[in-house]
């Protein structure tokens, strides 16, 4: 990965909570809202973070790409660097790529859009990969249809919670997975890591859970940016976006879960 976040587990009231949740049995609700308190200041570091917010605009731009009558062509007005007839897999690598370049003074991508890079090929396989299946195989028109069909409100609206689902999900669990490492063993809270995984699978539940929140917000919000911009959406749109359903919707969403206000 790029920069660390968090190279150790800080010594602050908050953290302490997080052990003491963890040690004591808490579920992985609890835990996942005593993170996000936590690690307030490095999750709120996504909604500036240049690398999430050029996935994130990807993830916005490819379906409406797939839409125009070209494209590639319409790929490359947005930076990416990609042949005529792209591949399923051509667009994640261009994907990444693009991302890269726009790093700046050409540093690498920091864990948070590292993660938000994996999350969003995750979310493209998952999404699109079945839908451009077919008995003939998966090329490069059957891609773009695929593509094409997430450009409707109620489809980029499910498109945009898998992603925000798999992002929250790494995020939280990067951080808490420092607690839960010292955790692990003989005697602690996780005797067996196949106890560690069915807690993990259950954060990762709650994540998907949570983030039906993001859903509808994220259809309407394409459908009325896509109509006013004539499908043109641009970056600092999609970052308005990007703060909004981070901060008020997912943040939100997590704490109502637990019964506690926003700070």
């Amino acid at each position: 990965m790029g920069h660390i976040l968090l190279p150790q587990l800080p010594q602050t009231r908050k953290w302490n909570q997080v052990v003491e949740l963890l040690v004591s049995g808490a579920a992985a609700s609890q835990l996942a809202t005593a993170t996000i308190n936590a690690a307030e200041r490095g999750l709120k570091a996504a909604i500036d973070d240049r690398g999430v917010l050029e996935v994130l605009w990807a993830l916005v731009r490819v379906p409406l790409a797939a839409r125009s009558g070209d494209f590639a062509g319409s790929l490359r007005s947005c930076g990416w660097e990609i042949h005529d007839a792209p591949g399923l897999l051509d667009i994640a690598v261009s994907l990444s790529a693009a991302v890269d370049a726009r790093m700046p003074d050409g540093k690498g991508r920091t864990d948070l859009a590292e993660m938000a890079q994996t999350a969003a090929v995750e979310t493209i396989n998952a999404t699109v990969g079945p839908r451009a299946a077919t008995l003939w195989g998966s090329g490069p028109e059957e891609v773009r249809t695929a593509f094409a069909a997430l450009a409707t409100p109620s489809r980029f609206g499910a498109f945009a919670r898998q992603f925000f689902a798999r992002f929250s999900f790494k995020t939280i669990n990067y951080f808490l997975s420092k607690v839960v490492a010292e955790h692990t063993g003989e005697g602690r809270r996780f005797p067996t890591v196949a106890e560690q995984s069915r807690f993990t699978d259950a954060l990762r539940t709650h994540c998907r859970e949570a983030t039906a929140i993001v859903e509808e917000y994220a259809g309407d919000w394409f459908s009325k940016h896509r109509f006013e911009t004539a499908g043109d959406i641009t970056r600092e749109e999609t970052h308005g976006f990007l703060a909004y359903a981070m901060r008020t919707k997912l943040s939100g969403e997590f704490r109502r879960r637990e019964g506690r206000r926003d700070p």
